[in-house]
């Protein structure tokens, strides 16, 4: 009886174990060799994993491209299509040598179809030439705190020195969502102008989906930057080689938007502890955080009198970590 139930017991292990075992490699399979959630206003990283291996990001490259065309092109800029980005290999819109589109378009081009002809063409435009546009790209990835990147060109093709992160990435692309032109076009789905239908399928599957790029090469795998707003707070996803992208991102968002909420904790509109402040803050918390914050105020001696002089500053603290500081001001008069 005994060595019955031995044996018993060791088959129950046994298929404890092959289950446990099973999970593993169900959860490894559908976690991305890179991934990252941040919040956009805060640029508050939620969720990390692998955040800071760098990796090949394909085509999600173009997030950066399209923001510094955004930023220093204007929008009914005429670019006349230069041999160079003719045939460009992979993802194209079929521009030839001579054609002629608007800055606008080639955009729409890059985000939607993935035009790798209307990064080179974008690129070109912008800086004469793709050496020149990759310095641009790197030095605007430094001043948005991408510091593990090193962007070659503007279309993510395969180069052993094209490289980023997840955090980078997502860090690269909440700037973007902050850009007006860029969510109008990354939330587009269909440009009826050229009847050009955004790849990125999670517009149309996901709750408040708002963009932003898809991205494949045999090097990098599947990836996607993915961002939803839900509840006044806007997320952005990050996820590198995974193959089940879509699926993975959706997993991710639900949670960050389940664990976390939007909290104000300053707003310029109204007094802090009877003074001015001259600007928002909001920060993502969960629910226990909420009850860890801590607002200070440190007010300068001899307190000044003039309506709009700096009376100190307040600082808010989550636990022990400072998120955010800023003046104080004296109110002025009504």
């Amino acid at each position: 009886m005994r060595n019955k139930l031995c044996l018993i017991l060791v088959f129950v292990c046994l298929i404890a174990g092959f289950a446990l075992q099973s999970t593993f490699v169900a959860e490894a399979e559908q976690a991305a060799q890179g991934e990252c959630v941040a919040e956009v206003s805060s640029r508050r990283v939620l969720h990390a994993r692998n955040a800071s291996l760098p990796l090949p990001n394909a085509s999600t490259t173009k997030v950066l491209t399209a923001l510094i065309i955004l930023e220093d092109c204007p929008l009914d800029d005429i670019v006349t299509i230069p041999a160079e980005a003719e045939g460009v290999e992979g993802s194209s819109i079929y521009l030839k040598a001579g054609d002629v589109c608007s800055v606008e378009e080639l955009l729409y081009g890059l985000m939607l179809r993935s035009g790798n002809d209307a990064a080179v063409a974008l690129a070109l435009h912008h800086s004469g030439c793709i050496e020149a546009f990759a310095q641009v790209m790197n030095e605007r990835a430094l001043l948005l705190g991408a510091t593990d990147s090193c962007f070659v060109n503007p279309h993510g093709l395969p180069d052993e020195h094209h490289h980023t992160t997840a955090r980078d990435l997502a860090f690269i692309t909440a700037a973007a969502m902050e850009n007006e032109m860029f969510r109008t076009i990354v939330s587009t789905r269909c440009y009826a102008p050229r009847g050009w239908y955004n790849k990125n399928k999670l517009l149309s599957s996901y709750e408040g989906a708002c963009g932003v790029k898809t991205g494949y090469t045999l090097q990098a795998g599947r990836c996607l930057v993915s961002a939803a707003e839900r509840n006044g707070m806007t997320l952005v996803c990050v996820v590198l080689n995974c193959p089940p992208m879509y699926e993975r991102s959706s997993e991710l968002l639900d949670k960050a938007f389940a664990d976390y909420s939007l909290v104000r904790l300053t707003d310029k509109q109204e007094t802090m502890y009877g003074f001015a402040v001259d600007c928002d803050f909001s920060y993502p918390l969960t629910d226990r955080e909420k009850g860890e914050i801590d607002i200070v105020r440190e007010l300068v001696e001899p307190l000044p009198m003039s309506p709009g002089s700096v009376a100190g500053q307040i600082k808010i603290f989550l636990a022990n970590d400072l998120i955010f500081s800023q003046n104080l001001y004296i109110m002025e008069e009504k």
